[in-house]
């Protein structure tokens, strides 16, 4: 019988996180405070971080152990399945070998218990009782919902409007899981009060939760934020999915000509990238692909230069790709992937030509979705099907060049809580819809001005 999958036993489990940072050839430029307009210091930052994520946050060291009790919670998962996608290669027909990481078997249905989960043990650690969090899709919410369970922690979550009016389950595991849930823009903060009094059915954005989170943190001493993709220590955490592909690949005998993720703030993408753009870095022959959807071009069509990280100014200031701080996203189904900025880190590299990217429309992506789906059974996320689509342009290039490609991407969610989305699609009711640039250079113009002091 053809192998389909490989399994790594709890004891092959990597224990180390890798730290990009330290084999980067450009560094990050520093955060800057919003208030002050002046480099952040780490005591800045603690007033919504606990110092231990800060200092994974800034450091250059290139790995960090991961605590046991963080280990025996993502255990109940982890590894996950290393999947060949035979059905689906053949129904292409290409001759490459496709794989994909399936990110979908978490209790939260995604990658993002992977960073949800240390994030709750370092803030309980500090003595931390409360968490606020701003999700998009859902998945984030989910998983801190999920992981405050675990420690103890009670959890509230601002949810980007017209994703929480999409997806009405993920509201309800959200509260299974014993968490506050509140659309976004809400009347529950001032920034939230401030964005419906200009427009009482605004649909949100993920700038707009992260200000109403963050405000909310920094409102109750017992509080602190937390965010699910974009700094180095979120996308350090996920990098345990690429270390344990690069152990599978290797149980197969087979070296990713390819590696691809989709993007909207980066975390699944560093995750299983960021160990394969170690190994570029040390000699392999591999591209690495960030696929991110045309109605969000962050990479494609932003800009890189320092912006805000949420819309109320709330926020550090950080160097990366952005649509601008004042972006708001249309409503498509991919709603964890409309955010307006992009990870300093993933922004670096692919300054630094280490990674590349393209932009896909939407019509594509679930065409390619729903091919995934009937061919291997599982329904993927509207997210994941950016990197699905990303595969499949792979795969016709193979096919076209008659080479035995070998491609990995990340299966990042399922799309149980999607369903809604899929419906649409197969009525025939949803479009393609690409960024205008015109609001792109609008947007810009409300980057902010900092200055690097001189060296």
């Amino acid at each position: 019988m053809e192998q389909v999958k490989v399994l790594l036993n709890e004891s092959d489990m990597p224990r180390r996180w890798y730290n990009i940072q330290s084999d980067m050839p450009t560094p990050l430029a520093p955060p800057f405070h919003p208030a002050t307009m002046e480099i952040a210091t780490p005591e800045q930052m603690h007033v919504i971080f606990p110092m231990a994520l800060l200092e994974q946050e800034m450091s250059p060291a290139p790995y960090f152990d991961i605590p046991e009790e963080v280990m025996q919670v993502l255990a109940l998962w982890r590894p996950t399945p290393l999947m060949r996608a035979r059905r689906f290669e053949k129904a292409l027909g290409t001759p490459a070998h496709i794989y994909f990481k399936n990110e979908s078997v978490s209790p939260a249905g995604s990658h993002k218990p992977n960073t949800a989960v240390p994030q709750a043990f370092y803030n309980k650690q500090e003595g931390i009782r409360r968490i606020a969090t701003e999700t998009g899709a859902g998945q984030w919410g989910s998983a801190m919902s999920l992981a405050c369970k675990f420690f103890g922690l009670d959890c509230r979550v601002y949810m980007v409007r017209v994703s929480y009016d999409q997806k009405p389950y993920r509201k309800s595991m959200i509260h299974t899981w014993g968490a506050e849930i509140f659309p976004s823009p809400s009347d529950q903060t001032n920034a939230g009060r401030a964005v419906l009094a200009q427009d009482p059915n605004h649909p949100g954005s993920l700038g707009i939760a992260i200000s109403e989170a963050v405000e909310d943190a920094v409102s109750h001493e017992d509080t602190n934020y937390s965010l699910g993709s974009v700094l180095a220590h979120v996308c350090l955490h996920q990098t345990i999915i690429g270390e344990e592909a690069i152990r599978q690949m290797k149980v197969l005998g087979e070296k990713p000509d390819v590696v691809i993720g989709c993007i909207g703030g980066g975390s699944n993408f560093a995750g299983i990238s960021f160990p394969y753009v170690r190994e570029k870095i040390n000699g392999m022959d591999v591209r690495i692909l960030a696929v991110e959807p045309a109605s969000c071009p962050t990479v494609t069509k932003g800009v890189y230069a320092y912006d805000y990280g949420d819309t109320a100014h709330m926020a550090p200031i950080v160097q990366m790709h952005t649509l601008g701080h004042t972006f708001i996203p249309p409503g498509i189904h991919a709603g964890g992937l409309r955010y307006h900025g992009m990870s300093p880190l993933v922004s670096r590299l692919y300054e630094d030509k280490l990674i590349e990217a393209i932009a896909v429309p939407q019509l594509e992506c679930f065409e390619a979705g729903v091919l995934f789906a009937r061919t291997e059974g599982i329904v993927p996320a509207p997210e994941t099907t950016h990197a699905i689509r990303g595969a499949v342009i792979e795969a016709m290039k193979a096919k076209e060049e008659g080479k035995e490609k070998v491609i990995l991407f990340n299966f990042s969610g399922h799309g149980h809580f999607d369903m809604s989305a899929y419906d649409a699609y197969l009525a025939g009711q949803l479009s393609n819809y690409e960024y205008p640039q015109k609001l792109v250079e609008e947007a810009l113009t409300h980057l902010p001005h900092v200055t690097l002091p001189a060296m």
